[in-house]
């Protein structure tokens, strides 16, 4: 089965910038889509960033320009820059990935396999 584990989460003030990683083990890294979704205390999980297995991205409309999701194949590792960071922002982030064609996915619902999260705490 896969696994998947996510790093880099942190505090920061507004404005500032944080890298998340998500590290997969398992197989059939390179034909999964990708994810990455948020969900901050009282709040639906929404999704944030998508990749498909051709490398088609999609994001939130919240986080377009801002943040950029990618993936290292030779590491098995998937990444999330997040940059002009707000306060609204803070949440718990997840990785997810799912062995079906996922692209402009961004519904937590269609994603089998998820990381445990790392928190990311955005101070005005």
């Amino acid at each position: 089965q896969v696994q998947l584990v996510e790093s880099g989460g942190g505090s920061v003030q507004a404005g500032g910038s944080l890298r998340l990683s998500c590290a997969t083990y398992g197989y059939f890294f390179d034909s999964f889509s990708m994810g990455w979704f948020r969900q901050a205390p009282g709040k639906e999980r929404e999704g944030v960033a998508n990749i498909a297995p051709d490398g088609a991205k999609t994001y939130a409309d919240s986080v377009k320009g801002r943040f950029t999701i990618s993936q290292d194949s030779a590491k098995n590792t998937l990444y999330l820059e997040m940059a002009k960071l707000k306060p609204e922002d803070t949440a718990m982030y997840s990785c997810a990935a799912d062995p079906r064609w996922l692209r402009n996915e961004l519904r937590p619902s269609e994603y089998r396999y998820w990381g445990q999260g790392t928190q990311v705490t955005v101070s005005s």
